[in-house]
């Protein structure tokens, strides 16, 4: 399909606006925590990827290992993170969210809910679903396409909430 040079018809454009427009909504509803997007962000990514390293860490959030250091640095001051010798390399240390993090995260995870919810207003389930289905599938030809992609490879990662993940048309509830 060609693209039209009408940025409010290429899919790029809208899929990167949208992603921005997303994140600020839940960052109007999250100033109350205490912590920037990034450090959220990273909480999330280790929570549900417990025991990764932080250059792993790094690679999903799309940063520098510096950066990423200094991120984790401030959660483990505010107690939301601990750094533990990796056991099969003495050089790098895994990362898991503590017990404390643990409402912060039910917090979070309420409040991007609501915040899908105001972006999917007025959209149909079945449209959430088909828009889901169809986002799912490029990210499949994308991994594809990678240097060393194959399809197995196009598994969506755990940092994707869980019911961004399923095919079922999504409630108000998980929107």
């Amino acid at each position: 399909m060609p693209q039209s040079s009408d940025p409010k018809q290429n899919i790029g454009f809208l899929m990167k606006d949208v992603t921005r427009l997303m994140r600020r909504n839940f960052m109007r509803h999250a100033d109350e925590f205490g912590l920037t997007q990034a450090q959220m962000q990273a909480l999330v990514y280790v929570a549900r990827n417990e025991g990764i390293r932080q250059v792993s860490l790094a690679e999903m959030l799309e940063i520098q290992p510096i950066t990423t250091a200094r991120l984790i640095d401030k959660l483990v001051e505010e107690g939301l993170v601990e750094r533990r010798a990796d056991p099969d390399d003495r050089r790098a240390f895994q990362l898991f969210a503590t017990d404390a993090a643990t409402p912060l995260l039910d917090r979070i995870f309420v409040v991007a809910a609501a915040a899908r919810e105001e972006a999917m207003a007025g959209i149909t389930p079945e449209m959430q679903h088909m828009l889901v289905s169809l986002l799912r599938q490029m990210h499949e030809n994308l991994i594809a396409v990678e240097p060393g992609g194959k399809p197995s490879d196009a598994a969506i990662p755990d940092c994707i909430p869980s019911n961004a993940k399923t095919a079922k048309p999504a409630s108000s509830e998980n929107a």
